[in-house]
């Protein structure tokens, strides 16, 4: 026989440690995709009003 007994939970407790491991790592990768998108989306908008103000630069400076 095996020396381990009868309630021996160690494969179990292995399982649960992975699982809960990569769970952390699940959620470390959502949160960081989704700063990128917000950096990103951020960033567009910045340019979009950039170009808006300069569009009415132009169109105010013309004689």
């Amino acid at each position: 026989m095996t020396d381990r007994d009868w309630y021996d939970d160690t494969d179990y407790e292995d399982a649960v440690d992975r699982a809960e491991r990569m769970t952390r790592v699940g959620w470390g990768a959502i949160a960081g995709l989704t700063g990128l998108l917000s950096i990103g989306v951020i960033a567009v908008v910045v340019v979009c009003v950039a170009v808006v103000i300069g569009m009415a630069y132009v169109v105010v400076a013309m004689p």
